[in-house]
């Protein structure tokens, strides 16, 4: 049978879950350009990303009037984007706000086409 001693001295050296979560340093993030680039109109946000961030421009897939990037990594924050697990990209609404998910593929339904190819599919 454990005593509390045994028990004390199995636990010696571990750290707790808020002792952990210390240890990691995550970047601070600026909410206030969080919120400016989530509100910029797709040309502007595809234009940002192609001064900023060149990669994800050459990966931004234009679905409607929202931008789409699929790939693993994550996203720099401030950018404004955030991730659909359904679909599996990172979204940036555009100034536009679905109140509810589609059950559709909007890539059917709308218009798409990569932003560095500058020509609808």
């Amino acid at each position: 049978m454990k005593t509390t001693a045994t028990r004390k001295n199995q636990n010696e050296g571990l750290l707790s879950r808020t002792e952990l979560a210390g240890t990691k340093t995550r970047p601070e993030i600026d909410f206030d350009l969080r919120r400016a680039n989530r509100a910029l109109g797709t040309d502007k946000l595809l234009a940002l990303l192609k001064q900023e961030a060149p990669r994800f421009f050459e990966l931004a897939e234009v679905v409607g009037k929202w931008v789409w990037i699929q790939f693993e990594e994550e996203q720099p924050s401030e950018l404004g984007f955030h991730r659909n697990n359904t679909r599996q990209t990172w979204q940036h609404p555009c100034r536009t706000i679905q109140k509810e998910t589609s059950a559709f593929d909007p890539r059917k339904r709308y218009r798409s086409y990569f932003a560095a190819d500058a020509r609808p599919v």
